[in-house]
């Protein structure tokens, strides 16, 4: 099939299991603007709150950033899916939120990793910690975090590019690049190398985590103070890194080695987890966890419900 014309994919993910799509379509809207609101929240929480002008917060912050730009490239498309009798996508479209979902996806473990780094220096140096976390060595990590994300993925999706396909079924509720690489009429081992290549490099991202939080732990433990300071501020993180972790792990090795004979609402939901939970979640927990935020939260709220008195 020559990808100079239109291609459109089917996705069946929805087709076996929601017999009743206006509900679900309710369901998932508010859960999506629920996610926006309290991820908009937070970001404007920490932006006006000068007191939370730190780099700990800076990086929440981005967390919040990130979450937003993967949740509104997945749901305004399940939403339209859930009110169309049949579920299709462009090409372009497809390759776009391909884009989209690995970049977050990338974005959201290198930002956990700087995190569990900015953890480890707070805790087990602390004397040290403003002259090693400087304003513009958070600038430059999130930059990094950024571009090293995006061009990750710019390389991805390029590989996938320049493959011709044979097919247009994709047995999912949203595009992945494994999916679309599997419909190739060639040989994809290039893509398959890259993909191994990335893994290796998150990996060795999870072992400087799991180091780092070796220390943490080994450093809290020697006092209360320690302890509460690493359940305030690493155990929301650490949530964080294991859901988000988990979920990613389970759906991509389903997506290369799973049967295709479990479920559908199962595989869906394993598809789903990582990009519905840490969007809704890392607010949440981070917002009711750390009492900076809380508070000030809890403020606006209550100066804007006497305004509307």
């Amino acid at each position: 099939m020559d990808n100079s014309t239109e291609i459109v994919f089917v996705l069946h993910g929805l087709n076996e299991t929601m017999s009743n799509k206006r509900t679900y379509f309710v369901v998932t809207l508010l859960v999506y603007l629920f996610t926006i609101l309290v991820n908009l929240t937070l970001i404007a929480t920490i932006i006006l709150e000068k007191t939370l002008h730190e780099p700990m917060f800076f990086f929440l912050c981005n967390l919040c950033v990130n979450g937003i730009f993967g949740a509104s490239t997945f749901y305004p498309k399940i939403l339209v899916d859930l009110l169309s009798v049949l579920n299709v996508t462009a090409y372009k479209a497809c390759l776009a939120q391909i884009f989209v979902i690995y970049s977050y996806v990338f974005c959201e473990y290198t930002t956990l990793a700087v995190m569990a780094y900015d953890r480890y220096v707070a805790i087990c140096k602390p004397l040290n910690y403003h002259s090693i976390i400087t304003h513009r060595k958070v600038g430059n990590l999130l930059f990094f975090t950024w571009l090293f994300s995006i061009s990750e993925t710019v390389i991805l999706v390029g590989l996938t590019v320049r493959l011709p396909l044979c097919g247009f079924n994709i047995d999912k509720l949203y595009c992945i690049n494994w999916a679309v690489v599997k419909l190739s009429c060639v040989d994809t081992t290039i893509n398959n190398i890259y993909g191994y290549i990335l893994m290796l490099f998150h990996v060795a991202q999870a072992v400087v985590i799991l180091v780092s939080y070796i220390n943490i732990v080994r450093i809290s433990m020697r006092s209360q103070e320690g302890r509460n300071k690493f359940m305030q501020t690493c155990l929301p993180h650490l949530i964080s890194l294991t859901n988000f972790t988990i979920a990613l792990v389970f759906d991509i090795m389903y997506a290369r080695y799973g049967s295709r004979s479990r479920l559908q609402a199962l595989r869906n939901f394993m598809s789903l987890e990582y990009l519905v939970v840490p969007p809704l979640l890392n607010p949440l927990i981070y917002g009711l966890n750390l009492n900076q935020i809380r508070r000030r939260v809890f403020r606006v709220c209550s100066q804007k419900i006497q305004n509307l008195k």
